[in-house]
């Protein structure tokens, strides 16, 4: 079974974590398995200079670290979003970010200022936020409406 990928986007300090988290909570309370993918402009390594992961990830493209709790992998490059969805074990992906990239059904969250007009790319099946820039025809939703907007994402999902 593939993961069904469904975007929250907007521009910094919109509430794109707070949603994501608020949505990934609900679905996965209502029984999906449910994984996140965060995209982001920053550019400062994930990895920490001078540990091992870090030392290996010079001579090679990727590296993993696995332990008794967690586990990572890095990349050297950035890698596409299907390659890093193909490693989640989930039938639901949220992935907060990649607003450029019209390839999934979103919800944007706005802040009420003209640039969340340019956020109305690709398929959006809602919005949250002051919706003075909202796109005509686009449901607005209250911010605290996570079962309504958690209706959403499963019924696109489908």
């Amino acid at each position: 079974m593939t993961a069904k990928i469904f975007g929250v986007v907007g521009y910094k300090d919109s509430g794109k974590t707070t949603l994501t988290y608020a949505l990934a909570r609900e679905l996965t309370a209502r029984g999906h398995r449910v994984a996140v993918v965060k995209h982001t402009r920053h550019r400062h390594p994930l990895d920490t200079a001078g540990k091992d992961t870090a030392v290996l990830g010079e001579v090679v493209e990727q590296v993993a670290i696995i332990t008794p709790q967690e586990a990572a992998l890095f990349w050297k490059r950035p890698p596409e979003l299907a390659e890093v969805v193909a490693h989640l074990d989930a039938d639901l992906v949220l992935v907060e970010g990649f607003k450029e990239e019209p390839s999934f059904p979103r919800i944007v969250c706005l802040r009420g200022l003209p640039d969340d007009a340019d956020l109305f790319v690709g398929t959006v099946v809602g919005a949250v936020g002051p919706g003075r820039y909202a796109a005509e025809g686009v449901p607005l939703f209250e911010r605290d409406a996570i079962p309504a907007l958690a209706d959403v994402v499963e019924e696109v999902s489908r």
